[in-house]
Protein backbone atom coordinates (compact mmCIF):
# COMPACT_ATOMS: atom_id res chain seq x y z
CA UNK A 1 0.00 0.00 0.00
CA UNK A 2 1.38 3.38 -0.96
CA UNK A 3 0.18 6.77 0.22
CA UNK A 4 1.39 10.23 1.04
CA UNK A 5 -0.22 13.12 2.88
CA UNK A 6 -1.77 14.41 -0.36
CA UNK A 7 -3.08 11.04 -1.53
CA UNK A 8 -4.10 8.72 1.33
CA UNK A 9 -4.94 5.16 0.33
CA UNK A 10 -8.40 4.48 -1.05
CA UNK A 11 -9.02 1.74 1.51
CA UNK A 12 -7.70 0.39 4.80
CA UNK A 13 -8.43 -2.45 7.17
CA UNK A 14 -8.21 -0.15 10.20
CA UNK A 15 -7.97 3.63 10.41
CA UNK A 16 -6.54 5.07 13.63
CA UNK A 17 -7.43 8.72 14.25
CA UNK A 18 -4.81 10.39 16.42
CA UNK A 19 -1.03 10.29 16.24
CA UNK A 20 -0.14 10.56 19.92
CA UNK A 21 1.36 7.72 21.91
CA UNK A 22 -1.97 5.88 22.30
CA UNK A 23 -2.71 5.91 18.58
CA UNK A 24 0.86 5.03 17.63
CA UNK A 25 1.00 2.20 20.15
CA UNK A 26 -2.29 0.82 18.82
CA UNK A 27 -1.16 1.08 15.19
CA UNK A 28 2.11 -0.67 16.05
CA UNK A 29 0.42 -3.44 18.03
CA UNK A 30 -2.10 -4.09 15.26
CA UNK A 31 0.51 -4.17 12.52
CA UNK A 32 2.78 -6.42 14.59
CA UNK A 33 -0.15 -8.80 15.06
CA UNK A 34 -0.42 -9.17 11.29
CA UNK A 35 -3.29 -6.79 10.60
CA UNK A 36 -2.69 -5.50 7.08
CA UNK A 37 -3.32 -1.99 5.84
CA UNK A 38 -3.37 -0.15 9.16
CA UNK A 39 -3.51 3.60 8.48
CA UNK A 40 -2.98 6.27 11.13
CA UNK A 41 -4.05 9.86 10.50
CA UNK A 42 -3.27 13.07 12.37
CA UNK A 43 -3.94 16.63 11.34
CA UNK A 44 -0.67 17.76 12.93
CA UNK A 45 2.80 16.28 13.46
CA UNK A 46 2.93 12.93 15.25
CA UNK A 47 2.74 13.60 18.97
CA UNK A 48 1.84 17.22 18.27
CA UNK A 49 -1.36 17.17 20.33
CA UNK A 50 -1.05 16.35 24.03
CA UNK A 51 1.68 13.70 24.01
CA UNK A 52 4.73 15.87 23.39
CA UNK A 53 3.41 18.50 25.83
CA UNK A 54 3.20 15.98 28.66
CA UNK A 55 5.37 16.18 31.75
CA UNK A 56 6.70 12.71 30.93
CA UNK A 57 5.79 10.98 34.17
CA UNK A 58 5.36 7.20 34.19
CA UNK A 59 3.84 5.40 37.18
CA UNK A 60 1.63 2.65 38.50
CA UNK A 61 0.47 4.45 41.66
CA UNK A 62 -3.27 4.70 41.10
CA UNK A 63 -6.41 3.97 43.11
CA UNK A 64 -8.23 1.96 40.42
CA UNK A 65 -7.01 -1.62 39.82
CA UNK A 66 -7.36 -1.30 36.04
CA UNK A 67 -5.23 1.84 36.03
CA UNK A 68 -2.64 0.15 38.24
CA UNK A 69 -2.46 -2.72 35.76
CA UNK A 70 -2.22 -0.39 32.74
CA UNK A 71 0.48 1.69 34.44
CA UNK A 72 2.52 -1.33 35.55
CA UNK A 73 2.33 -2.99 32.13
CA UNK A 74 3.43 0.24 30.46
CA UNK A 75 6.33 0.64 32.89
CA UNK A 76 7.61 -2.75 31.70
CA UNK A 77 7.51 -1.49 28.11
CA UNK A 78 9.27 1.75 28.98
CA UNK A 79 12.04 -0.17 30.76
CA UNK A 80 12.52 -2.39 27.72
CA UNK A 81 11.99 0.34 25.14
CA UNK A 82 15.59 0.61 23.86
CA UNK A 83 15.75 -3.16 23.35
CA UNK A 84 12.27 -3.48 21.84
CA UNK A 85 12.30 -0.41 19.63
CA UNK A 86 15.95 0.59 19.24
CA UNK A 87 15.17 4.00 20.71
CA UNK A 88 16.54 5.55 23.89
CA UNK A 89 13.83 7.42 25.82
CA UNK A 90 15.88 8.90 28.69
CA UNK A 91 14.00 6.88 31.28
CA UNK A 92 14.79 7.88 34.88
CA UNK A 93 13.26 5.47 37.38
CA UNK A 94 13.70 7.84 40.30
CA UNK A 95 10.29 7.06 41.77
CA UNK A 96 7.11 9.04 42.36
CA UNK A 97 6.75 10.71 45.75
CA UNK A 98 3.31 11.90 46.87
CA UNK A 99 3.44 14.34 49.80
CA UNK A 100 0.36 14.10 52.02
CA UNK A 101 -0.87 16.89 54.29
CA UNK A 102 -4.26 15.65 55.51
CA UNK A 103 -5.47 12.63 57.42
CA UNK A 104 -8.03 11.97 54.69
CA UNK A 105 -5.27 11.81 52.05
CA UNK A 106 -3.13 9.57 54.26
CA UNK A 107 -5.99 7.09 54.72
CA UNK A 108 -6.73 7.10 50.99
CA UNK A 109 -3.11 6.47 50.05
CA UNK A 110 -2.76 3.72 52.65
CA UNK A 111 -5.62 1.94 50.91
CA UNK A 112 -4.08 2.69 47.49
CA UNK A 113 -0.71 1.28 48.52
CA UNK A 114 -2.30 -1.88 49.89
CA UNK A 115 -4.09 -2.44 46.57
CA UNK A 116 -0.97 -1.62 44.55
CA UNK A 117 1.06 -4.10 46.60
CA UNK A 118 -1.55 -6.81 45.96
CA UNK A 119 -1.05 -6.18 42.24
CA UNK A 120 2.75 -6.34 42.43
CA UNK A 121 3.62 -2.64 42.63
CA UNK A 122 6.40 -1.99 45.20
CA UNK A 123 4.91 1.24 46.60
CA UNK A 124 5.01 2.01 50.29
CA UNK A 125 3.99 4.61 52.85
CA UNK A 126 6.95 6.48 54.27
CA UNK A 127 7.62 9.05 56.97
CA UNK A 128 8.02 12.76 56.34
CA UNK A 129 11.69 12.45 57.32
CA UNK A 130 12.30 9.81 54.66
CA UNK A 131 10.42 11.91 52.10
CA UNK A 132 12.73 14.82 52.93
CA UNK A 133 15.79 12.59 52.41
CA UNK A 134 14.46 11.45 49.03
CA UNK A 135 13.49 14.95 47.89
CA UNK A 136 15.71 17.44 49.74
CA UNK A 137 14.15 20.52 48.13
CA UNK A 138 10.84 20.14 49.96
CA UNK A 139 9.79 21.99 53.09
CA UNK A 140 8.12 19.37 55.32
CA UNK A 141 5.96 21.85 57.23
CA UNK A 142 2.39 20.57 57.47
CA UNK A 143 3.09 17.15 55.99
CA UNK A 144 1.86 14.01 57.76
CA UNK A 145 3.26 11.22 55.56
CA UNK A 146 4.13 10.36 51.97
CA UNK A 147 3.70 7.54 49.47
CA UNK A 148 6.58 6.37 47.30
CA UNK A 149 7.22 3.80 44.60
CA UNK A 150 10.81 3.42 43.39
CA UNK A 151 9.94 1.95 39.96
CA UNK A 152 8.00 5.02 38.78
CA UNK A 153 9.76 7.93 37.11
CA UNK A 154 9.82 10.00 33.94
CA UNK A 155 11.05 9.84 30.34
CA UNK A 156 10.98 11.88 27.12
CA UNK A 157 7.65 11.79 25.24
CA UNK A 158 9.17 12.88 21.91
CA UNK A 159 11.54 9.91 21.98
CA UNK A 160 8.68 7.50 22.72
CA UNK A 161 6.74 8.91 19.76
CA UNK A 162 9.75 8.45 17.49
CA UNK A 163 10.26 4.88 18.67
CA UNK A 164 6.65 3.85 18.13
CA UNK A 165 6.37 5.64 14.80
CA UNK A 166 9.50 3.98 13.42
CA UNK A 167 8.45 0.55 14.68
CA UNK A 168 4.90 0.91 13.35
CA UNK A 169 6.22 1.76 9.89
CA UNK A 170 8.63 -1.19 10.00
CA UNK A 171 5.69 -3.44 10.88
CA UNK A 172 3.79 -2.23 7.83
CA UNK A 173 1.52 0.51 9.15
CA UNK A 174 1.03 3.69 7.11
CA UNK A 175 1.35 6.87 9.17
CA UNK A 176 0.01 10.09 7.69
CA UNK A 177 0.70 13.19 9.78
CA UNK A 178 -0.68 16.52 8.52
CA UNK A 179 -3.67 14.68 7.06
CA UNK A 180 -6.79 15.99 8.81
CA UNK A 181 -9.85 13.82 9.24
CA UNK A 182 -13.07 15.70 8.41
CA UNK A 183 -15.71 13.05 8.97
CA UNK A 184 -16.68 9.40 9.38
CA UNK A 185 -19.19 7.70 7.11
CA UNK A 186 -21.68 5.34 8.77
CA UNK A 187 -24.22 3.30 6.85
CA UNK A 188 -26.83 1.03 8.43
CA UNK A 189 -25.10 1.31 11.80
CA UNK A 190 -21.67 0.36 10.45
CA UNK A 191 -18.52 2.37 9.79
CA UNK A 192 -17.84 2.39 6.04
CA UNK A 193 -15.29 5.16 5.56
CA UNK A 194 -13.18 7.99 6.90
CA UNK A 195 -13.15 11.34 5.15
CA UNK A 196 -10.01 13.47 4.98
CA UNK A 197 -9.12 16.73 3.30
CA UNK A 198 -7.37 14.68 0.63
CA UNK A 199 -10.01 12.02 -0.03
CA UNK A 200 -12.06 9.25 1.57
CA UNK A 201 -10.60 6.00 2.89
CA UNK A 202 -13.00 3.06 2.71
CA UNK A 203 -12.78 1.04 5.93
CA UNK A 204 -14.99 -0.90 8.30
CA UNK A 205 -13.02 -0.08 11.46
CA UNK A 206 -12.08 3.24 13.07
CA UNK A 207 -10.12 3.62 16.29
CA UNK A 208 -10.55 7.01 17.96
CA UNK A 209 -7.35 7.95 19.80
CA UNK A 210 -7.83 11.67 19.28
CA UNK A 211 -7.32 12.77 22.88
CA UNK A 212 -8.84 16.15 23.68
CA UNK A 213 -10.55 16.24 20.26
CA UNK A 214 -12.32 12.89 20.71
CA UNK A 215 -15.80 14.25 21.41
CA UNK A 216 -15.91 15.77 17.92
CA UNK A 217 -14.54 12.60 16.32
CA UNK A 218 -17.16 10.53 18.11
CA UNK A 219 -19.94 12.88 17.02
CA UNK A 220 -19.07 12.27 13.36
CA UNK A 221 -20.10 8.65 13.87
CA UNK A 222 -22.94 9.34 16.30
CA UNK A 223 -20.94 8.07 19.29
CA UNK A 224 -21.01 10.02 22.56
CA UNK A 225 -17.49 10.32 23.99
CA UNK A 226 -17.68 12.64 27.03
CA UNK A 227 -14.18 14.11 26.73
CA UNK A 228 -13.50 17.74 27.64
CA UNK A 229 -10.25 19.60 26.87
CA UNK A 230 -8.62 21.35 29.83
CA UNK A 231 -5.41 23.38 29.66
CA UNK A 232 -2.49 22.37 31.88
CA UNK A 233 0.70 24.41 32.06
CA UNK A 234 4.32 23.66 32.93
CA UNK A 235 7.54 25.64 33.21
CA UNK A 236 11.17 24.61 33.09
CA UNK A 237 13.67 26.35 35.35
CA UNK A 238 17.19 27.47 34.78
CA UNK A 239 19.88 25.21 36.29
CA UNK A 240 19.36 24.44 39.98
CA UNK A 241 22.66 24.49 41.92
CA UNK A 242 23.36 21.20 43.66
CA UNK A 243 20.33 19.44 42.20
CA UNK A 244 20.36 15.74 43.07
CA UNK A 245 19.81 13.88 39.76
CA UNK A 246 18.00 11.14 41.70
CA UNK A 247 15.28 13.53 42.89
CA UNK A 248 11.96 11.69 42.51
CA UNK A 249 8.96 13.01 40.64
CA UNK A 250 7.59 14.89 43.66
CA UNK A 251 3.92 15.87 44.04
CA UNK A 252 2.38 17.96 46.81
CA UNK A 253 -0.98 16.19 46.72
CA UNK A 254 -2.92 18.94 48.50
CA UNK A 255 -2.09 21.57 45.87
CA UNK A 256 -1.12 19.32 42.89
CA UNK A 257 2.21 21.21 42.63
CA UNK A 258 4.87 18.87 41.23
CA UNK A 259 8.43 18.88 39.99
CA UNK A 260 11.02 16.57 38.51
CA UNK A 261 14.52 16.98 37.16
CA UNK A 262 14.79 18.26 33.59
CA UNK A 263 18.43 18.42 32.57
CA UNK A 264 20.21 20.68 35.06
CA UNK A 265 16.93 22.32 36.03
CA UNK A 266 13.44 21.27 37.03
CA UNK A 267 10.11 20.90 35.29
CA UNK A 268 7.36 22.42 37.46
CA UNK A 269 3.61 22.24 37.11
CA UNK A 270 0.28 22.25 38.90
CA UNK A 271 -3.43 22.45 38.14
CA UNK A 272 -5.35 25.72 38.05
CA UNK A 273 -8.68 25.68 39.95
CA UNK A 274 -9.97 28.54 37.78
CA UNK A 275 -9.26 26.77 34.48
CA UNK A 276 -12.30 26.33 32.27
CA UNK A 277 -12.74 23.82 29.44
CA UNK A 278 -11.44 24.78 26.01
CA UNK A 279 -8.61 24.48 23.55
CA UNK A 280 -6.59 27.49 24.75
CA UNK A 281 -2.83 26.98 24.85
CA UNK A 282 -1.62 30.43 25.89
CA UNK A 283 -0.40 31.30 29.39
CA UNK A 284 -3.19 32.25 31.82
CA UNK A 285 -2.71 35.35 33.97
CA UNK A 286 -3.45 33.77 37.32
CA UNK A 287 -1.58 30.51 37.02
CA UNK A 288 2.02 31.65 37.46
CA UNK A 289 1.37 33.54 40.73
CA UNK A 290 -0.41 30.45 42.09
CA UNK A 291 2.53 28.29 41.08
CA UNK A 292 4.86 30.77 42.77
CA UNK A 293 2.86 30.57 45.99
CA UNK A 294 2.98 26.76 45.92
CA UNK A 295 6.75 26.87 45.35
CA UNK A 296 7.20 29.28 48.29
CA UNK A 297 5.23 26.95 50.54
CA UNK A 298 6.56 23.54 49.56
CA UNK A 299 9.95 24.10 47.86
CA UNK A 300 11.09 27.60 48.92
CA UNK A 301 14.66 27.04 47.76
CA UNK A 302 13.34 27.23 44.20
CA UNK A 303 11.77 30.65 44.62
CA UNK A 304 14.90 32.43 43.40
CA UNK A 305 15.56 30.10 40.46
CA UNK A 306 14.79 31.66 37.09
CA UNK A 307 12.35 30.30 34.52
CA UNK A 308 13.93 29.19 31.26
CA UNK A 309 10.76 28.32 29.36
CA UNK A 310 7.43 26.55 29.46
CA UNK A 311 4.39 25.47 27.53
CA UNK A 312 0.75 24.46 27.81
CA UNK A 313 -0.97 21.27 26.73
CA UNK A 314 -4.43 19.75 26.97
CA UNK A 315 -5.72 17.18 29.39
CA UNK A 316 -8.56 15.05 27.95
CA UNK A 317 -10.92 14.98 30.91
CA UNK A 318 -13.84 12.64 31.54
CA UNK A 319 -16.47 13.12 34.28
CA UNK A 320 -14.85 10.53 36.56
CA UNK A 321 -11.21 11.12 35.48
CA UNK A 322 -11.00 7.61 34.10
CA UNK A 323 -10.30 6.59 30.53
CA UNK A 324 -12.75 5.54 27.85
CA UNK A 325 -11.70 2.26 26.23
CA UNK A 326 -13.96 -0.06 24.27
CA UNK A 327 -16.27 -0.59 21.31
CA UNK A 328 -19.24 1.61 20.53
CA UNK A 329 -22.54 -0.14 21.27
CA UNK A 330 -24.59 1.51 18.56
CA UNK A 331 -22.05 1.79 15.71
CA UNK A 332 -20.28 -1.34 14.52
CA UNK A 333 -16.61 -0.86 13.75
CA UNK A 334 -16.00 2.16 16.03
CA UNK A 335 -13.45 1.59 18.82
CA UNK A 336 -12.05 4.22 21.16
CA UNK A 337 -9.17 4.74 23.57
CA UNK A 338 -9.26 8.24 24.95
CA UNK A 339 -10.18 10.43 27.94
CA UNK A 340 -7.17 9.50 30.06
CA UNK A 341 -7.40 12.73 32.07
CA UNK A 342 -3.66 13.36 32.03
CA UNK A 343 -2.45 9.74 32.03
CA UNK A 344 -2.56 8.79 28.35
CA UNK A 345 1.17 9.07 27.81
CA UNK A 346 2.10 6.80 30.70
CA UNK A 347 -0.57 4.21 29.81
CA UNK A 348 0.03 4.29 26.06
CA UNK A 349 2.07 1.09 25.66
CA UNK A 350 -0.46 -1.07 27.52
CA UNK A 351 -3.46 0.58 25.90
CA UNK A 352 -2.09 -0.23 22.45
CA UNK A 353 -2.09 -3.90 23.40
CA UNK A 354 -5.64 -3.66 24.75
CA UNK A 355 -6.93 -2.00 21.58
CA UNK A 356 -5.27 -4.69 19.47
CA UNK A 357 -6.97 -7.43 21.46
CA UNK A 358 -10.36 -5.72 21.37
CA UNK A 359 -10.09 -5.49 17.58
CA UNK A 360 -9.00 -9.12 17.23
CA UNK A 361 -11.70 -10.37 19.59
CA UNK A 362 -9.20 -11.56 22.20
CA UNK A 363 -9.38 -11.03 25.96
CA UNK A 364 -6.97 -8.22 26.91
CA UNK A 365 -4.50 -8.77 29.75
CA UNK A 366 -6.80 -6.64 31.94
CA UNK A 367 -10.58 -6.41 31.84
CA UNK A 368 -11.48 -2.92 30.57
CA UNK A 369 -15.23 -3.40 30.24
CA UNK A 370 -15.71 -0.99 33.16
CA UNK A 371 -14.10 1.76 31.06
CA UNK A 372 -16.80 1.66 28.41
CA UNK A 373 -18.19 5.07 27.49
CA UNK A 374 -21.62 3.63 28.21
CA UNK A 375 -20.93 3.68 31.95
CA UNK A 376 -22.13 7.28 32.14
CA UNK A 377 -25.61 6.31 30.95
CA UNK A 378 -26.17 4.58 34.29
CA UNK A 379 -24.56 4.75 37.70
CA UNK A 380 -21.34 2.98 36.75
CA UNK A 381 -18.80 5.82 36.94
CA UNK A 382 -15.55 4.69 38.57
CA UNK A 383 -13.59 7.72 39.79
CA UNK A 384 -9.80 7.64 39.80
CA UNK A 385 -8.70 9.39 42.99
CA UNK A 386 -4.94 9.52 42.50
CA UNK A 387 -4.74 12.29 39.92
CA UNK A 388 -2.67 15.46 39.67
Amino acid sequence: MTADRRHPPSSATVVVIGGGVVGLSAAHSLARAGVRDVVLLDRDALGGGSTCKAAGGVRAQFSDPVNIALGARSLEAFREFPRLFGQEIDLHQVGYLFLLGSRLAVRAFEANVALQNELGVPSRMISVAEARRLSPLIDPDGLLAAAYSPTDGHCTPEAVVLGYASAARRAGATLLPHCAVTGIDVRDGRVVGVRTGAGTIATDTVICAAGAWSAEVGSWAGVDLPVTPLRRQVVVTEPVPGLDPHTPFTIDFDTSFYFHAEGEGLLLGMSDPDETPGFRLGRSDGWLPRLGAAVERRAPALAEVGIAGGWAGLYEMTPDHNALIGRADAVEGFLYATGFSGHGFLMGPAVGEVVRDLYLGHDPFVDVTGLSAGRFAGADARPELNIV
